[in-house]
């Protein structure tokens, strides 16, 4: 499956923000990267910044531009507010399901997970990592897979709950209630650039 392994820290710097988890490099070099980050830079044009905009929720998400365009087009295609069902439609992606439950420290490792068939959706084992998961679906780690210290250390460290998710901490999985409240997304992305530029 393509996915994005280029340089994180530098991403992470160029949007000032820590989408890939905490960064040391971007704690201590909180400026673009490059020779002249650190200086004074023009204003960015509107295209610029709807472009910045579209890009750094491609790479929070770990989704690549052909699977981003088509998830926007079934956005477009819902009732409702285009950047709501967006965000919507990647929040219940499994990958990020996986990685909202805590049974993964990162979305990159969620996704690892799902990959190695180490996930389950309502009993079944799924390793496509942009299912989608629906309101009701029961997501779990498999019961060989339930030892591995990777996803016990995960979850013992994980404190954060969603109203979306319900979470069984003894079966090791949990319920996808509905579809997440935009004001409940923790991701500081503004979708309306993002339509605003796939609009034009």
């Amino acid at each position: 499956m393509a996915r994005y392994i280029g340089p994180k820290s530098k991403i992470a710097r160029k949007f000032r923000d820590p989408i890939f988890g905490p960064d040391k490099y971007l704690d201590k070099k909180n400026y673009p990267p490059g020779q002249h980050g650190n200086s004074r830079r023009r204003k960015t044009s509107e295209y610029g910044t709807q472009l910045q905009a579209k890009q750094k929720a491609k790479y929070t998400y770990g989704i690549l531009e052909k699977q981003f365009r088509n998830i926007f087009k079934e956005a477009s295609r819902r009732k409702g507010i285009t950047g709501e069902n967006l965000l919507q439609l990647i929040e219940s992606r499994l990958d990020n399901v996986v990685y909202r439950f805590g049974i993964s420290p990162t979305r990159s490792g969620a996704r690892q997970l799902v990959l190695h068939r180490h996930i389950t959706v309502n009993g079944k084992t799924v390793n496509v990592a942009s299912y989608n998961v629906k309101p009701g679906d029961i997501i779990g780690v498999r019961e060989k897979s339930k030892s591995l210290f990777v996803i016990t250390e995960s979850l013992k460290s994980y404190g954060r709950n969603f109203s979306w998710l319900e979470w069984d901490s003894e079966k090791l999985q949990g319920k996808f209630l509905n579809m997440p409240p935009r004001d409940e997304i923790p991701e500081n992305i503004q979708e309306q650039l993002i339509v605003e530029l796939y609009s034009k």
